[in-house]
């Protein structure tokens, strides 16, 4: 009599993801300014993210290249990007020293990306990140965003970023939305619903901002066609060290 194998069925895919707004890698003001990219580089590595979204990351900067002796060789999402991933950057603010934007670094093959002006007036430049990537052979979209300051901004943002998904992510696929929302309350969280996107909501008291004592959170991950299964903000002094903002890890299940 042959044996029975039993048929285990695979584990359902865990997809970890963070965001960090990590202030161009340099905290601090004036001359006690001090430079924390190489810190952020071991913080991104323990963050242990499928997908890292991260905003005010610096392509260059001239003026601090010639102030700190340890300025990295290459950009900011270059040198962040932990051994075997791949970096995605694209400027949305251009300086007289430089220019900065959001960047993606993925665990998972990045299939293709590209730049959105999502900017409201001439003083803030603002734009997002849209990276489509192939996680176990499906495809996932991700885009990150730092929308404006001022409120009316970011309400008129959020409608260009409903534009943007409904022109080019297809409507079956896995969206992640991620970044530094600037949000004080719950507008841009009841938008986000009203065309499918939510985050894990069982957690309270989840702050990133201000990383010294927090007090409210201004970053956030949503998400449409994945569910969401937890949330946790590193803490200490270690943390908010390097950066005005904590990072947001979340998980989901694929």
């Amino acid at each position: 009599m042959s044996e029975v194998q039993l048929f285990t069925p695979p584990e359902p895919q865990i997809l970890r993801v963070a965001t960090y707004n990590i202030h161009k890698g340099v905290q601090g003001l004036g001359p006690a300014r001090r430079l924390e990219i190489h810190n952020l580089g071991l913080a991104v590595e323990q963050l242990d993210a499928d997908i890292v979204c991260l905003q005010e990351v610096r392509k260059m900067n001239r003026k601090e290249e010639q102030y700190f002796d340890h300025w990295p060789n290459v950009p900011q999402a270059e040198y962040l990007a932990p051994e075997g991933y791949e970096s995605v950057y694209l400027t949305n603010a251009y300086t007289k020293d430089g220019e900065h934007g959001n960047a993606l670094l993925s665990r998972w093959p990045v299939i293709g990306y590209q730049h959105e002006d999502i900017s409201d007036h001439r003083f803030e430049q603002r734009g997002l990140l849209h990276v489509e990537l192939d996680i176990n052979g499906k495809r996932v979209h991700s885009i990150v965003v730092h929308l404006g300051l001022i409120p009316g901004s970011r309400i008129r943002q959020i409608a260009l970023l409903q534009r943007f998904i409904e022109r080019e992510v297809p409507p079956n696929a896995p969206l992640v939305v991620a970044g530094d929302f600037n949000d004080w309350g719950n507008q841009i969280k009841r938008m986000l619903a009203g065309f499918g996107l939510f985050e894990f909501d069982e957690t309270r008291g989840i702050a990133t901002y201000p990383a010294r004592l927090p007090i409210a959170q201004l970053d956030h991950i949503y998400v449409r066609g994945l569910t969401p299964l937890g949330l946790q903000v590193p803490k200490g002094r270690i943390w908010w060290r390097m950066s005005d903002h904590l990072p947001l890890i979340a998980e989901f299940r694929l």
